[in-house]
């Protein structure tokens, strides 16, 4: 998270509004004491006295070129009128303001000292003003120095990624005999590294799965996926809490020796010039990080840029950045961002705060396709949907609900066929051999709950009832969520199946998606859509584990009428 310092400026009117800052806004003497955290240093400085405040300037300048540190200046000055054009500041701060309407602006104290030094004269320094007024009036440039001609070596060409929607072709299609070939690179560590013995057994299993002797799970799939990607020319960055080791101890993308303590990353030894992988594990500071990897992304479209939470509960820490600019920041300011993030959510018992990504709240977020969200269920989705983020020319956000429990379910798999050859489905269709003209109910779902919908089908033998999974929840799939339910010309009943609360997950932002491609199914025959779930809730999830497998058992039954 570097960016060779810092020049930070404190523009410290001393009022906050109607705040007073001595008095309630802080508890040290200073507003920018907070700087000595970082052993920053610290310059305070008079705003009226234009000639210290520009040394302190070119001293913070150079101090920050030299040691590529941090630097503060505290320029103590004054709001000379109300917070906007109708405030009358006196009204809650009498006795400064009082102060303040006696005060000679800076301009006229700096002029008269010139003139009393003999530097520029009375009628020049007011001529230097009437010319200056005169310049504003006429919308001319009043900054003397200011650059016409831009560097343009330092531009990042976004051309080829305007103006394309979420349906831009992509090719996530890999040369198999390559893909095995990057799959026994990432596998493979340095001579004489020795790795812990779990680990080991990881890499093993890998090397299996690569040979086709072993089901691909997910934490296989998704480093291929990072491997490919590098193979064909794109950088990665990808960062977070545990994201070396994955939060789940799935990715193991940073092996660690037993030896010596040593680290190795595979995926940055895959060839002598391949673009950058870059990793790093973070502290639990979200809103901090999440906003670096906003602006990282918005200056680097050749990157897949990822960042990734412990669990998608952490990213209510970050929510000013999602609402403020991972939503909206194409549509207030037209920068393009194809940031990527992986929010692990699922009801595994964990309780109200390791449980839900608030799908709900990004679902609202969602408007004129500003970004993408997805929630894979297999191994080879999540493959294909990374590849998909860069090959595609589109840049926006992807937000994904990740798994925890599915990392290491024993039907979440897939082969190396599916993801040599396949591609992301943003619908997948039942998976058993049922009698499809025989199907009276369908279950639309999301997530690990498709797959508890699965084992329960199964074992109750309900073979008159599909379940179909949305994998990208938006943009919305309509085309293709029609053409599977077409599948089914004797649907009496199509219900929505998930574990969060009605009043959260897609329910409410969705349904009315959903009925639109029900009702067009057959509008003579009044298909219903209906919802089974958890009962609205204040809390995100039960606060212990008997209540979460009581409710997920009921609304199991209730989907399936067991």
């Amino acid at each position: 998270y570097r960016t060779g310092g810092t020049v930070h400026i404190v523009i410290n009117n001393q009022v906050g509004f109607t705040t007073s800052f001595q008095a309630d806004a802080r508890s040290t003497e200073y507003c920018t004491d907070i700087a000595k955290m970082v052993q920053a240093p610290i310059f305070h400085v008079n705003g009226d006295d234009p000639e210290a405040v520009l040394f302190v300037s070119q001293l913070a300048v150079d101090f920050r070129q030299e040691f590529n540190k941090d630097v503060v200046i505290d320029l103590i000055c004054y709001r000379k009128r109300g917070h906007n054009e109708a405030d009358e500041p006196s009204g809650t701060q009498p006795l400064m303001y009082e102060q303040i309407k006696k005060q000679k602006s800076t301009r006229d104290l700096y002029a008269a000292a010139l003139a009393d030094q003999g530097v520029v004269s009375k009628e020049e320094s007011d001529r230097i003003e009437t010319d200056y007024r005169a310049a504003l009036d006429e919308g001319k440039h009043v900054v003397k120095s200011l650059v016409m001609e831009p560097n343009s070596g330092v531009f990042v060409d976004w051309t080829p990624y305007i103006g394309h929607d979420w349906n831009a072709p992509g090719d996530t299609r890999f040369d198999s005999k390559r893909l095995r070939e990057l799959a026994s690179n990432i596998n493979t560590v340095s001579e004489g590294f020795t790795l812990q013995r779990q680990v080991s057994k990881i890499y093993e299993d890998r090397r299996k799965m690569a040979a086709g002797a072993m089901a691909i799970n997910w934490g296989f799939a998704e480093t291929l996926a990072y491997a490919t990607l590098l193979d064909e020319g794109y950088a990665v960055r990808l960062t977070g809490q545990d994201v070396g080791r994955g939060t789940f101890s799935h990715r193991h993308a940073v092996v660690h020796s037993q030896k010596d303590g040593h680290t190795y990353i595979p995926l940055k030894n895959l060839a002598p010039d391949q673009p950058a992988f870059t990793i790093h594990d973070s502290l639990l500071s979200e809103e901090a990080v999440l906003a670096f990897e906003y602006g990282y992304a918005t200056t680097t479209p050749t990157t897949l840029v990822i960042w990734g939470a412990q669990f998608g509960d952490f990213a209510n820490g970050a929510q000013v950045v999602i609402d403020q600019f991972i939503s909206s920041g194409e549509f207030k300011w037209q920068r393009l961002c194809g940031l990527t993030m992986l929010l692990p959510h699922g009801y595994e018992g964990q309780g109200p705060e390791h449980s839900s990504a608030r799908l709900e709240r990004f679902m609202q977020l969602c408007a004129e396709h500003n970004m993408q969200v997805c929630v894979p269920s297999t191994p080879a989705q999540v493959y294909h949907m990374l590849r998909r983020q860069m090959i595609r020319p589109m840049r926006r956000p992807l937000i994904v609900m990740s798994p925890k429990s599915l990392l290491r379910h024993k039907d979440a798999v897939s082969t190396m066929e599916e993801l040599a050859d396949g591609s992301f489905q943003t619908v997948i269709d039942e998976v058993d051999n049922l009698d499809k003209t025989k199907v009276k109910r369908l279950v639309l779902c999301s997530g690990k709950v498709y797959y508890e919908l699965l084992e329960a089908r199964r074992a109750h033998e309900k073979n008159d009832i599909a379940i179909v999974r949305l994998e990208q929840l938006y943009p919305f799939p309509y085309d293709r969520l029609k053409e599977v339910i077409g599948h089914y010309p004797n649907l009496k009943k199509v219900v929505w199946c998930q574990e969060e609360p009605r009043n959260q997950g897609a329910w409410y932002n969705s349904r009315h998606r959903m009925l639109r491609v029900v009702h067009s199914f057959r509008p003579d025959r009044n298909l219903l859509l209906g919802y089974v779930g958890r009962d609205p809730s204040a809390s995100p999830a039960a606060g212990y584990t008997a209540l979460h497998i009581e409710e997920q058992t009921r609304f199991i039954h209730e989907a399936l009428r067991i």
